[in-house]
């Protein structure tokens, strides 16, 4: 917002049918045939000064939002960085002849030993319980287990008495996200046929029977299941995302209407419907009080449209959803401290304040949020963004409620706090801005004409 505001359009078109500040705000509208000359869009777009503004603005706009979304999601194999995948050895049998350690361990080891050299995944050995831990407050993004009969089938293989192929077991987190889940899969798949590979190239040698070193030529079979199941209207996971973006997209379209329509209200800016144009008395307010206003009715507002987001999605559409008192409060907290950071950047830039909050909250939150492509399989840049964008904070705390049992170590405590963060960081900068612009003068208020 300008620190003077655009004069009246009474004053800027003299002529019959202008009206006061102090009529009805539609009162002014401009007759059809105004008297006086009038400019025309022929003479107004040779211009150059009339297009640099709009044209470097869209310009960036265009160029860094290609460059982020596309960035963020164009090779997520090749931008893999510590993907955590649970590694679990149950094996109990004991070690074949001539070898010191049972094949669970052996396996195991060679995975871990092969992928020391690489980041991309993160292996983490773990027991069952563990495992169980993990996978129900999304952890891990998969795993790879090694039952525990699996040394005792494999040397079966060897003999006549084999009724079956040895079996690892791969389990999916859907919860985590469609795409990081189907990531783990692929790589624990990968690792276990490869890791039979090796196991069938030691044992063909000593087996004795054709069929034997037929089966041992790929003696492992790998069998994929869902380690936590999540309802079966998730989205495959990913309602915690959408559902996210309703909350963000409802503070901050919420915020930017407030601010206008408040700004309007006061006389500050002026409305248009169609072809009436109209601007009310200006109310003569600090900025600090015009602030305080609008966050005030942000968080008055934002009860009505979180309610509405519950029962769309909830009652209406029928999404999978437990802990709706929960979902609630983090929903409405979430969506408060969003159309407070809008207004605190509104009220800080002014009239460029609207596209400042779309890059804050959407435009760059979008691409970290770890919601859709994990933060693990983006590059470092996404990653580090991840760290404060609210996006990221947010959809942790969501998935942690519609998906693991609303528990604190899912993403929920962390949600909290950055909610917290987020609110108080809104308050201090935009009252430090509204502060400082009124105490140098900077008032907004412009006198209106008789």
């Amino acid at each position: 917002m300008s620190d003077t505001p655009a004069p009246p359009v009474s004053s800027a078109f003299p002529g019959p049918g202008a009206a006061s500040a102090d009529d009805g705000p539609m009162s002014s509208a401009i007759p059809p045939h105004a008297p006086g000359p009038q400019a025309r869009a022929a003479t107004l777009v040779r211009r150059p000064r009339l297009w640099l503004v709009p044209t470097v603005l869209s310009a960036l706009v265009a160029l860094l939002l290609s460059l982020l979304y596309v960035g963020g999601i164009l090779n997520p194999s090749d931008n893999l960085h510590r993907l955590p995948i649970a590694l679990v050895n149950e094996d109990q049998g004991p070690p074949l002849p001539g070898q010191r350690e049972e094949l669970g361990r052996q396996l195991t080891d060679s995975i871990v030993s092969a992928a020391s050299s690489d980041t991309g995944v993160d292996w983490r050995r773990m027991d069952r319980p563990a495992l169980q831990d993990a996978l129900e407050s999304g952890k891990v993004y998969g795993a790879l287990v090694v039952p525990k009969d699996f040394t005792a089938s494999v040397a079966a293989l060897t003999t006549n008495r084999a009724t079956a192929r040895p079996k690892l077991d791969v389990l999916t987190n859907p919860g985590v996200g469609s795409l990081g889940s189907s990531m783990a899969s692929q790589i624990s798949q990968t690792a276990a046929h490869r890791a039979s590979l090796n196991v069938g190239e030691r044992l063909a040698a000593s087996a004795t029977l054709p069929t034997a070193r037929l089966l041992l030529t790929d003696p492992v079979e790998v069998v994929t299941s869902v380690g936590h199941p999540i309802g079966r209207h998730s989205g495959l996971g990913l309602t915690a995302f959408y559902y996210t973006l309703l909350l963000v997209l409802g503070g901050f379209i919420g915020g930017n209407t407030i601010n206008s329509g408040v700004d309007t209200a006061l006389g500050y800016a002026d409305s248009e419907i169609g072809p009436w144009h109209a601007r009310h008395a200006t109310v003569p307010i600090s900025r600090t009080q015009t602030l305080l206003l609008k966050m005030l009715m942000t968080a008055g507002i934002s009860l009505l449209t979180t309610t509405l987001v519950m029962v769309a999605t909830v009652a209406v559409l029928g999404m999978d959803a437990d802990h709706l008192p929960t979902l609630w409060l983090f929903s409405y907290c979430a969506t408060v401290a969003v159309g407070l950071g809008v207004q605190a950047i509104n009220a800080a830039f002014g009239g460029i304040g609207q596209l400042v909050s779309m890059f804050v909250f959407i435009a760059l939150a979008l691409p970290s949020s770890g919601a859709t492509v994990p933060l693990e399989a983006t590059p470092g840049f996404y990653r580090f963004l991840g760290v404060f964008e609210p996006m990221h904070q947010l959809s942790a705390g969501v998935r942690a409620i519609l998906y693991f049992d609303a528990r604190a170590d899912a993403g929920l405590a962390r949600g909290w706090i950055m909610i917290a963060v987020g609110v108080v960081a809104a308050l201090l900068f935009g009252f430090a801005m509204t502060h400082y612009y009124d105490r140098r003068g900077l008032r907004r208020l412009t006198p209106q004409p008789d």
